[in-house]
Parts: structure tokens; sequence; C-alpha cells
């Protein structure tokens, strides 16, 4: 079986699954007894964790689009950006302003990414990579 990983997708997800994480847990901490809601939605180790992934993921995925298919820089540079506001919400009162944002600015460079690779020739089942 020649299984094919769609590493745009992984991005998004792992975006998305972080966004979901800062934003609907801690409206969910009423629900909660205070020392789980703590460990739950303060836990320094998981938020830095989450981020390292989507870095993972998403740098494998866009340098991949780069060098195979596209060459384009947009997406990276987008991508980019979407981490310094990542990185910046972990230090900042703005938390989930800057958050939205950063995920914004991910999944738009993993959507750029992928419309790029597919336009590109090597999207061509024919063409040998």
């Amino acid at each position: 079986m020649n299984l094919k990983l769609n590493w745009d997708a992984m991005g998004i997800t792992a975006s998305v699954i972080c966004a979901i994480h800062c934003a609907v847990l801690p409206m969910t901490a009423t629900l909660l007894p205070a020392v789980i809601n703590n460990h739950i939605t303060h836990n320094g180790y998981f938020e830095w964790t989450m981020i390292l992934i989507a870095f993972l993921i998403g740098s494998y995925a866009l340098s991949h689009g780069y060098r195979k298919h596209h060459h384009s820089l947009k997406p990276i540079l987008v991508f980019s950006l979407g981490f310094i506001f990542l990185a910046a919400k972990q230090f900042s009162a703005y938390h989930l302003i800057l958050m939205l944002i950063a995920v914004t600015l991910i999944v738009w460079a993993h959507l750029m990414n992928f419309r790029l690779c597919h336009k590109s020739k090597c999207s061509d089942p024919h063409h040998k990579h």
C-alpha cells in the first residue's frame, strides 16, 4: 500500500486544534474544578508542545512544496509571520487576538502551499518526482 500524507492538511489540523484549545477550553473552565482548569488551560508545556508540532509539520510541508513543486517564498513568509504572532501570544495579554491572527496566517500559508503545489507540473500524475 502506497500511503501519501497531505502535510498541509496535517498542518491546518494542528493549527485548528491549537486554536480550539486556546479558545474553547477556557470558556468551559467554569465547568471544571479550579485545580484541573489550571493544569489544562494554563499548561505551558502543552501549549509549547502544540506550537512545536504545528511548526514541525508546517516547516516540512512548506519546505517540501517550495523545493519540489512551486519555488514560491510566499507561503513560507506568511507561515513565518503566523508563527511570530503565535509565539507573541505566549507573552501577551492579547492572547486570543494574537492566536486568531496566527492561526489565520498559518492556515492561509498551508492553503497557498497546497494550491501552488497542485498548480505545478509536479501535480501531473505522469511526472516523476
